[in-house]
């Protein structure tokens, strides 16, 4: 690629081709957490460590001379490649930004007075968190705040004895706008003992950083090497060499460091002073990142030639998604996505845009689509981008309009880093945020608006039935098709025999859910979402041996591995060991026989153990189904397009559930099931199985008129052969497991993608429904064995439109 006036590349799609094999079929728009290494430099660097010997730099060994040799040459084009003046600065390497960050707050930390910290309110995480090392800090919430600071001139701390660092990104991680660098120059010459300390890690990754002028430049300069590469995982710490001392009065020393050291009787040590990287770099230094970055920098020279032509590139995408974001609109004209960025023109401007786009997606009725759904789908479409508050709290608290007082209620509501939830007010939490790097095309732009566009532009529609006869069922019409134990969750099922009775507990289905697999080292749960192979484990209850045996399927082999386990162990086979289960702490009985453990081990590759969790537990337990499920219902004025509106139900007893998510029994039905099938097949898609729904029961009909969905009318339902009763609890909310083919273990983009476009509610994808037991006392109080089969037919209850 030539250093010419195009804005857009058009060799990117044979770079991609060639260099990054990865992205075939995928849209990757998370550039700002890290871009994308090529298959050259990947290569080149293997080729390099086989050719050479490389050994400790602390030694005088050829080995050591050589990696001292490279060592001491990357750096010199590491400064270059920022066009700094290596009499000028000096260059540290450290892990990341947020290692040399901290390396900055360490120095100042050290000294007498301590130091006073500002920071712009755009800062990354890693700038904030310096604030708790300062005697006195204050965050400048506007660049109007930074520029009446500077304005006032002097210095506010007791007349310059003490430090004062001031620190800011060039360019904020959030939403990609690029603050001015003059600032530097103003605090050197309007603020005594004052320093600037300047986070380049995002504006690095598609834009020249210019240290030519030194008089100009911060003091401290920190950035990270993947940002801009993909690869190695290596930072820098740039130190203007006339503020360096600032950073020699840490109190700690590491190997490499020092000259000489005692620790006998006269404990004292003489610290290297030749240069500042050598009084810095703790340790044994990275030596093969340090390498890899030599290569990185001639892979990324020939295949992208400068930094103003990636910068060039890169503008020329980021203005062409973010016009195709504006210009989408609701049925009714209300503006589908709020971004988050100064001005329509700002990206057309290299030098105040980056290509970061931070915005949210609203619903035609103004309410806000939840991020978490937005990911789920983007992550089956196979795109790749980023939600949440993104390490900018400042940013997105100004940016959402989030008061102090907002953000504490939304803490004390669940909100955490990791996690979405609907804030104070309906208002958002985070933002959803797609970034552009070397290697992104057009291709991407275009497939994100489209995305964009078929699952959250709302086109008008008339509400109506979908064409069925008899949207309530009569009894004689229903019955239990099939009937499902899943013994260990997430695992495959085990349908259960035609003509058995099954025992149906307080808990559920008798064996439902009572193991599960937990990582040996975490204790944390699999699940199907992170290890789709875990349907290849088909478990199955055998009461008359009194075992569980499970075997791992595979249509390949002939004689399947396949290991017994009692169904009722005694406690020397076991031991007690909280467990994570959906983000929760359970009590588990952990099985101590290494042939378990192999044997899962090796069917899944993942070191986990067998943990059991005993039928009834020690009472109700807190993960019971009601109150659970009462975060998931949907608002009783939205609909969907048969005019069926799933709804809450009267609160029931607290009701104890084994390692099930949500309840005691999940249902669907044939017809509804039907319904969606007929809506993926029209697309040229995939049918959906029931067994991807991993429900207990399928309810089948002996009509074809009956309507889809109207089971989310439905308060409760009989089995007419026993007159058992089960009360619903609420519509099932439901993720990308679904794409999980229960026979292969391969993921498909169905039956998610439709049911996000037709049973998505609010934030909410639903499909079946959960429900109870409710016991029948016999004399004295006890309760009657309930037992249900393969065949018996079901009575249901159902609500009107507007009630019982």
């Amino acid at each position: 690629m030539s250093d010419d006036d195009h804005v857009y590349c058009d060799d990117i799609d044979a770079i991609r081709e060639a260099e990054y094999p990865m992205l075939q079929g995928a849209v990757y728009l998370d550039h700002a957490g890290t871009t994308l290494y090529a298959k050259s430099l990947v290569e080149n660097f293997a080729t390099s460590m086989i050719s050479g010997l490389y050994g400790n730099p602390h030694s005088r060994s050829p080995s050591s001379i050589l990696s001292t040799k490279r060592i001491d040459n990357v750096r010199l084009r590491a400064l270059r490649f920022v066009k700094a003046d290596p009499d000028e600065f000096d260059l540290v390497f450290v892990a990341n930004a947020t290692a040399a960050i901290k390396l900055v707050a360490e120095g100042f930390r050290a000294c007498r007075q301590g130091f006073s910290y500002r920071y712009h309110r755009d800062s990354h995480t890693s700038l904030v968190g310096v604030r708790e090392s300062a005697v006195v800090s204050q965050c400048l919430e506007s660049d109007e705040a930074v520029e009446q600071w500077l304005m006032a001139g002097g210095d506010e701390d007791r007349d310059g004895e003490r430090p004062s660092v001031f620190a800011y990104p060039a360019q904020s991680n959030m939403n990609g706008r690029r603050l001015t660098l003059s600032w530097c120059s103003r605090v050197r010459q309007g603020k005594r003992n004052s320093y600037t300390l300047l986070d380049a890690a995002a504006l690095v990754s598609t834009s020249q950083l210019d240290l030519s002028n030194p008089e100009d430049a911060p003091d401290f300069t920190a950035l990270s090497f993947y940002k801009i590469f993909g690869f190695p995982d290596l930072g820098a710490l740039i130190v203007r060499k006339s503020s360096g001392h600032m950073l020699t009065k840490r109190e700690y020393f590491g190997g490499g460091t020092v000259e000489m050291v005692s620790c006998m009787r006269d404990q004292w040590h003489l610290p290297k002073d030749q240069s500042i990287h050598e009084q810095l770099e703790d340790g044994t230094l990275p030596i093969h990142n340090i390498l890899a970055l030599d290569n990185a920098l001639d892979v990324h020279h020939d295949l992208y030639g400068s930094m103003n032509q990636i910068s060039k590139h890169t503008s020329f995408l980021a203005n062409k998604l973010f016009q195709g974001l504006s210009s989408l609109r609701h049925y009714n004209g209300r503006r589908v996505c709020k971004i988050y960025t100064g001005s329509k023109s700002s990206y057309l401007d290299p030098q105040i845009q980056g290509p970061i786009i931070a915005f949210n997606i609203r619903h035609s009725d103004g309410t806000w689509v939840a991020n978490s759904e937005v990911e789920k789908i983007a992550s089956i479409k196979n795109i790749h981008l980023r939600t949440g508050g993104v390490c900018n709290p400042g940013g997105v608290a100004h940016h959402l309009d989030l008061a102090p007082w907002e953000m504490e209620k939304n803490f004390s509501s669940g909100q955490r880093c990791d996690n979405d939830i609907e804030g104070v007010g309906g208002k958002p939490t985070g933002i959803i945020r797609v970034s552009l790097g070397a290697m992104s095309n057009i291709k991407d732009v275009t497939i994100f608006i489209d995305f964009v566009r078929e699952f959250y532009t709302e086109q008008a529609r008339e509400l109506g039935t979908n064409g069925s006869t008899s949207p309530f069922p009569h009894s004689s019409e229903l019955y239990i098709e099939s009937l499902t134990v899943y013994p260990i969750k997430s695992c495959g099922g085990w349908p259960v025999p035609a003509n058995t009775r099954w025992e149906v507990k307080d808990e559920g289905l008798a064996w439902d859910r009572e193991w599960c697999l937990v990582h040996a080292g975490t204790y944390q749960a699999l699940s199907q979402k992170r290890y789709p192979r875990m349907t290849l484990l088909r478990p199955k209850i055998d009461l008359e041996a009194g075992l569980l045996r499970v075997i791992l399927h595979n249509n390949t082999d002939s004689n399947p591995r396949q290991i017994s386990i009692p169904l009722f162990s005694g406690p020397e086979q076991v031991k007690a060991r909280s467990s994570n289960v959906c983000s929760e702490s359970v009590n588990a009985n952990i099985y101590t026989s290494p042939q378990i453990t192999d044997f899962f081990t090796t069917a899944l590759g993942v070191p986990c153990c067998l943990a059991r969790f005993p039928s009834g537990g020690s009472g109700p337990s807190k993960r019971h189904a009601k109150a659970h499920l009462q975060q998931h219902q949907l608002p009783q004025n939205r609909r969907i397009e048969e005019d069926i509106i799933p709804t809450a139900l009267p609160s029931l007893p607290l009701r104890p559930i084994l390692l099930s998510n949500e309840s005691p029994i999940l249902f669907i039905t044939r017809f509804s099931l039907n319904h969606l099938n007929s809506l993926i097949a029209l697309k040229g898609g995939k049918p959906a199985h029931p067994s991807v729904f991993r429900a207990n029961l399928v309810i089948g009909s002996s009509s074809p008129t009956i309507a889809a969905y109207s089971e989310d009318r439905w308060t409760r339902l009989r089995i007419s052969d026993t007159g058992h009763t089960f009360e619903m609890l609420g519509s099932c909310r439901r993720c990308s497991m679904v794409c999980v083919d229960q026979d292969t273990a391969e993921r498909n983009e169905e039956p998610f993608v439709t049911l996000a476009k037709t049973r998505r509610f609010g934030n909410k994808v639903f499909f079946g429904e959960h429900m109870c037991h409710v016991p029948k006392l016999q004399g004295r109080g006890r309760e009657e064995r309930v037992y249900i089969r393969v065949g018996d037919l079901v009575e249901v209850y159902s609500r009107d439109l507007y009630g019982e």
